[in-house]
């Protein structure tokens, strides 16, 4: 193959070389089915060791298995990293988690004895977001920036200051570094609003009601964190309880908003060499929805939330044109090409740190200086992760016992012994680009059956 065909192909002679080899190779079947079981992908671990499955009662050996006759002696297992720019196939598989978890937590889920009575309960969508810290370019398509121009929806410049020298960086990187602080103080006076409302001490409110809520962080395009949340009112067992009569939408609402603005609500930031001491506090945007039941014709309805945060949940800082990984020095901003808006930022998490140490930002300013989970929920909200992940984990199991012949034998009568060693992680060049096209095929076939099954529930509802 010349040049020009491997140029046309994104691909170099050592690339190719590479994926002729594994191609060709006499595992190759094997590897192309172990990347199939991770979804595709970009960067699995790689395990090598056994495992030895007995009869407790007789010392029958029923199954044993060894990574010798594996594909170069390894088995790989996906990195289950959540972030989209890391690898596409586990943060697909992470925002399907949260896409339930959050669903769960809105109609309810009975596998997980979450009832479908929380759709009863007020519950409102909420997004907070950060103050501002010097004039942007934005309003796209309907009015002219203040600059004069009609920006399109795609213009790099929407989001970057209309003067970078009097845009407060410092402010900006210390809004992210601080806004989990705000969302706890936000949360903690928001039950003192609710209890206000009704006329309850906080003690008494614990008896009556609860505040359950899941949220994820989004980074705007000039780089500050704001937050997007599902806030529900329950009783006070939690889901599980009807909330009193006097729980309404309208009253977590107006007691969201009263929490938002009030001066509570702030964390202060003290004077550190030439830097000033600071307040910070939310923006004054702020956006309350209730949210209603699928099918009612609303915008802002369960699907819709959950999918809207499920899709934030595989997204970070990289999403503004940051590394999606920790920066060493300065010059790695420019050999990288960061844009000049998002480098100041990093740059300022740089300058900031041996002011700030407690702080950390020296070590988050990948991150723009936010240091908080970009998903989290209270205990009470819904399923966990954890739950979902381990749903997923007992039904690979049961298909493996099948495959094998033991799902007739009881799992209290079986010994299974095992011995694993990390053994490195990644692709070479050539699998890659196999994996990313294996990774292509997976997310087309789950197309084509999400569209199959919209296609037949609106034929069904059509019939209706």
């Amino acid at each position: 193959m010349n040049d020009a065909v491997l140029t046309a192909a994104g691909l170099d002679s050592a690339t190719l070389g590479d994926m002729l080899r594994v191609a060709g190779s006499p595992g190759f079947d094997r590897w192309k089915e172990q990347i199939q079981r991770t979804g595709g992908c970009s960067n699995p671990i790689h395990l090598q060791g056994w495992t030895l499955t007995q009869d407790k009662t007789t010392g029958e050996t029923l199954h044993r298995y060894s990574t010798d006759t594996e594909p170069g002696g390894r088995l790989r297992v996906a990195c289950g990293n959540r972030r989209a720019s890391r690898c596409p196939a586990c943060a697909w598989t992470y925002a399907g988690d949260t896409f339930h978890l959050i669903r769960a937590g809105l109609a309810g889920d009975d596998r997980r004895a979450i009832p479908a009575a929380v759709r009863d309960h007020p519950r409102v969508f909420l997004t907070l977001t950060a103050p501002s810290f010097g004039p942007v370019h934005n309003r796209p398509g309907i009015r002219p920036c203040r600059c004069g121009t009609r920006h399109a929806e795609d213009d790099p410049a929407l989001g970057t200051p209309l003067d970078p020298d009097t845009y407060d960086y410092a402010a900006a990187v210390l809004f992210n570094n601080h806004a989990g602080q705000l969302w706890q103080r936000f949360t903690n006076r928001l039950r003192r609003e609710i209890a206000a409302c009704a006329d309850l001490s906080q003690r008494e409110l614990k008896e009556v009601a609860r505040i359950s809520y899941g949220k994820v962080a989004e980074f705007q395009r000039r780089g500050a964190v704001h937050f997007h949340a599902v806030v529900r009112l329950d009783g006070p067992d939690g889901p599980d309880s009807p909330p009193p009569s006097w729980a309404t939408t309208e009253l977590l609402a107006n007691s969201l908003r009263a929490a938002a603005v009030h001066a509570y609500t702030t964390v202060t930031v003290p004077a550190a060499g030439e830097q000033p001491a600071r307040r910070l506090r939310w923006g004054t945007q702020l956006d309350i929805r209730p949210v209603k039941a699928f099918g009612d014709g609303s915008d802002i309805t369960e699907q819709a939330v959950a999918s809207y945060i499920a899709k934030y949940s595989t997204k970070a800082a990289e999403t503004t044109g940051s590394l999606d990984r920790r920066i060493g020095n300065r010059e790695a901003l420019v050999l990288l090409g960061v844009p000049d808006h998002t480098r100041r930022l990093v740059e300022a998490c740089f300058d900031l740190d041996p002011l700030y140490p407690d702080r950390r930002l020296l070590a988050w300013a990948h991150m723009l200086g936010f240091r908080g989970h970009f998903s989290t929920k209270s205990r009470q909200y819904s399923t966990t992760l954890g739950e979902l992940r381990q749903t997923r984990a007992d039904y690979r199991a049961a298909q493996e016992r099948a495959a094998r012949g033991l799902d007739d034998i009881e799992p209290d009568t079986v010994l299974v012994l095992a011995s694993w060693q990390y053994a490195g992680q990644g692709h070479s060049p050539g699998e890659a680009v196999l994996a990313a096209s294996i990774a292509r095929d997976i997310a087309l076939n789950r197309e084509t059956a999400r569209e199959a099954l919209h296609d037949h529930l609106a034929l069904e509802g059509a019939a209706t």
